[in-house]
């Protein structure tokens, strides 16, 4: 019998990023404001096993940045149990990453909408580069000014290898004046990572803000 993929639904992904836009944002400082987590999974144990870490299609190209963030990720799941495997035809499992990052000026309206989704509808004022959440999304591209701040959101989703099916979904947004150290892009992911992966699997489907 095939496992069932869970899909997460257009209605949390727009939830996502309207709580984004109306959060507080961080202070001057050393880490981020108020972050949402959301995740997905199953509901049956997911045993630690070999693992690869590839960029999302149309996603992160492979480089630098990639490997700094795919470092970052790993360095959770090992302390999970996981063990990271070069060799991908011998990982049955495999986690897809995915970062995105955008700015929005902090004096704007929370009503006004800036974003563009491809699930028919939008919110926020944010512009950046598109992120892959399950569904198109992109933001209008600018230059972050110094009264803008910064969202970060980190996807990573686990899949079986053999059939394809994504056991485990996760998703960590979070804002930080542009400028700041906690906006600086591998401190913003090195939080978000751990936040996301604290208490794995997590409850499946429900968002949580953690302060």
């Amino acid at each position: 019998m095939t496992a069932s993929v869970f899909r997460p639904k257009p209605a949390i992904l727009l939830a996502a990023l309207a709580l984004s836009a109306c959060a507080t944002t961080g202070g001057g400082g050393g880490s981020l404001g108020p972050t949402q987590v959301t995740r997905f999974h199953l509901g049956q144990p997911i045993a630690p096993g070999d693992i690869s870490i590839e960029t999302r299609p149309g996603g992160l190209q492979a480089g630098p940045e990639f490997n700094v963030y795919a470092s970052i990720v790993a360095g959770e799941l090992t302390r999970l149990g996981f063990r990271q495997s070069e060799d991908l035809t011998k990982a049955e499992q495999v986690a897809v990453l995915d970062v995105a990052r955008g700015t929005r000026e902090s004096a704007l309206p929370r009503q006004r909408s800036g974003v563009s989704l491809g699930l028919g509808g939008g919110t926020g004022g944010y512009r950046g580069g598109g992120v892959g959440l399950g569904g198109s999304v992109s933001f209008p591209v600018g230059k972050a000014r110094s009264n803008d701040v910064t969202l970060t959101m980190l996807s990573v989703q686990i899949k079986r290898r053999s059939d394809g099916t994504v056991i485990w979904e996760g998703r960590a947004q979070g804002e930080a004046r542009a400028g700041t150290p906690a906006a600086d892009p591998d401190a913003a992911v090195r939080h978000l990572a751990a936040v996301l992966f604290q208490g794995f699997p997590g409850e499946s489907g429900r968002t949580i803000t953690v302060k």
